[in-house]
């Protein structure tokens, strides 16, 4: 149902008198949240509210509790349909399989196998923080990891969401890495990731930039670019004299802006672009100035 003027929580309320099993609230129109605060839940400018009940729900008197309580005169637009019984926990493996990045690179979900002898395989299922993957700026940092000889290298990930490029990173040889998010959710993810990875011992995690000491051999920061330009001298304080740093999240025309922000300590290669969904982003990557 579309709530057009109607306050979310309070339809909610209804929804759950009535037993919803579950209510999702989506965007009824074209006005993405790109990135909200950490523990901050805005909405779209157009809400739409889908309510899970079983066989037995009396939706007639649904409606009409929705009618009185809201004091109006008809439902905003809405539709019923029926909902074939499935295996919801591995549904979205039919749209989420092992996908290839760089030469030898996968994430694979759940428990899928690829056939490639030569495979580096991060075990990954789809959560609520941000990295699988299907994204243009994270499939950006994992081709660049996999290009990269790792071997006994140092990695920060700033704004490590799901943590899959730290430890990716570590598969392909990094000797440590470190992770940092504020958000307390992406932690969570990445110590579950890790550990269902086998890299836990090997991985520092933080939700605070503060508890990101020293300067690392490789450094990927993919989150937008923003915060890259607010925090450009922190996070360019990181990288090692010589040594590599990533960054992505950056929309094309974004670039130049986010070049400058770091021009003092970093000089850049071409900027890779990908596009989808009608955006185009980019990733920057380049070497720290020797000291």
């Amino acid at each position: 149902m579309d709530l057009e003027t109607l306050h979310p929580e309070t339809v909610e309320e209804i929804f759950a008198r009535h037993g919803a099993c579950s209510t999702t609230l989506t965007d009824a129109g074209d006005n993405p949240v790109l990135e909200p605060a950490p523990g901050a839940t805005p909405l779209w400018q157009d809400v739409r509210i889908t309510g899970l009940f079983t066989p037995d729900a009396n939706l007639d008197e649904l409606r009409a509790d929705l009618i009185a309580s809201l004091g109006i005169k008809k439902l905003p637009k809405h539709e019923v349909s029926d909902l074939a019984d499935r295996d919801w926990e591995r549904e979205w493996l039919k749209d989420f399989g092992p996908m290839k990045f760089g030469s030898r690179l996968w994430i694979c979900p759940g428990d899928s196998e690829v056939d490639d002898v030569e495979a580096v395989v991060v075990r990954l299922d789809p959560g609520l923080a941000f990295g699988t993957g299907t994204h243009p700026t994270t499939a950006l940092c994992l081709e660049w990891l996999d290009g990269l000889d790792l071997t006994n290298c140092k990695m920060l990930d700033y704004g490590c969401g799901s943590g899959v490029l730290a430890i990716a990173a570590l598969l392909l040889g990094s000797d440590r890495s470190m992770a940092m998010d504020i958000d307390d959710q992406a932690v969570r993810a990445t110590i579950d990731n890790a550990l269902r990875n086998d890299v836990r011992d090997r991985l520092g995690v933080s939700n605070h930039p503060g508890g990101v000491a020293g300067e690392f051999d490789v450094v990927v920061a993919n989150i937008l670019a923003g915060p890259l330009i607010a925090l450009a001298e922190s996070i360019a304080a990181h990288v090692k004299g010589g040594c590599l740093l990533a960054l992505s999240g950056i929309l094309s025309e974004q670039v130049d802006e986010v070049l400058s922000a770091y021009q003092p300590w970093i000089e850049f290669e071409e900027p890779q672009f990908r596009e989808q969904g009608g955006q185009t982003w980019a990733r920057l990557n380049g070497r720290r100035t020797e000291d």
